[in-house]
């Protein structure tokens, strides 16, 4: 089997630790492992393949001989180095918003739309979606394939991984505050996260939606490649370490009912439908933790509209939201492309 030669962009932080996780833990075919990194993060090293790989500085020369590069470092260097990357011979697939809602960069989720990637040539980089995008167009596809959507209401409570190791360490440091019954110190969001949740994910733009609630409605028509689906989304920030929770309310074009969607997402790749209310069973943001795929539970016709449903989708942000669909198109890459 080919083997490839890899870079991790952002190695050290929340997502590019979890990429360096997947890619052992899903055996991808590794030649060499290059970590990239500030030089905040030298001397740090990781553990790979029995082997301890040293992490390097990110420099505009670290792409020689790389063929994979998955990006994780933020906006602004993924707009800097991707390009870099690309000219060097490398294939970008960016973890960043950089370049999601570029018309000539894929925008993929493997589950929902692996035929994309085929278009990655044109700038030699494929964009992972938003984490919270990810999960709920997961549940969404088998819907969509068989009745369509008309229109989908999302509201988020999002894990604060997902804004990073600083967020993870100051819910922690302000629970255990809270608990002495001493002040919660406030850096990273702009309230206290612990005990608490904030309506508000990334900044507000002129329509009064976040950015995250934009990313989520423009992202999800541009991975469906369907304009005329109605999205509109109310993003939280909720006090758990790990793991996107997610109410979605869905309009379908044609009827569909609760044990029909069911019997659907039972079958989908990358679901799993935990759906029991009278045992109290459905997902919960503490099992999906580390683990793959995304649950879908409290299936129900919302009673409110002709063809609605209503359903409750939990996914680990930093596994399905980030390196395992990052490592997922990277395998596609690997088996169709390279």
């Amino acid at each position: 089997m080919k083997s490839y030669r890899v870079a991790v962009v952002g190695a050290t932080g929340a997502v590019g630790n979890e990429i360096i996780k997947t890619l052992a833990q899903r055996n991808f075919p590794v030649a060499s492992l290059k970590l990239l990194a500030s030089e905040r993060s030298l001397g740090k090293s990781f553990s790979f393949q029995d082997k301890s790989v040293p992490v390097e500085v990110l420099r505009e020369d670290s792409f020689k001989d790389v063929q994979i590069g998955l990006f994780s470092a933020g906006g602004s260097l993924s707009e800097k180095f991707a390009p870099i990357a690309v000219k060097a011979g490398c294939v970008v697939v960016d973890n960043t918003s950089a370049y999601r809602m570029d018309p000539d960069v894929p925008l993929v989720v493997p589950e929902v739309n692996p035929e994309a990637i085929a278009r990655y040539p044109k700038k030699g980089i494929i964009a992972n979606p938003n984490c919270s995008t990810i999960q709920m167009v997961v549940a969404l596809k088998p819907i969509y394939d068989a009745v369509g959507i008309k229109r989908v209401v999302v509201s988020t409570y999002q894990a604060v991984s997902g804004t990073g190791m600083k967020a993870i360490e100051e819910l922690s440091r302000q629970t255990r505050a809270l608990m002495a019954g001493e002040d919660a110190v406030v850096n990273v969001y702009p309230h206290r996260i612990a005990f608490n949740c904030l309506p508000q994910i990334d900044v507000f733009t002129e329509n009064g939606y976040t950015k995250e609630e934009m990313k989520m409605i423009n992202e999800t028509k541009k991975i469906f490649n369907d304009d005329a689906i109605a999205v509109t989304a109310t993003t939280v920030r909720v006090p758990v370490f790990y793991g996107h929770s997610e109410s979605v309310n869905i309009e379908t074009i044609k009827k569909i009912t609760a044990q029909e969607v069911k019997d659907l997402l039972a079958k989908a790749p990358g679901v799993r439908v935990v759906d029991d209310p009278a045992s109290r069973v459905y997902p919960l943001a503490i099992d999906a933790a580390g683990q793959d795929e995304t649950f879908v539970g409290r299936i129900r016709e919302d009673e409110s509209i002709a063809h609605g449903i209503n359903m409750w989708v939990v996914a680990d942000n930093l596994r399905k939201g980030a390196a395992l669909n990052a490592v997922q198109i990277a395998e596609i890459l690997a088996q169709k492309y390279l």
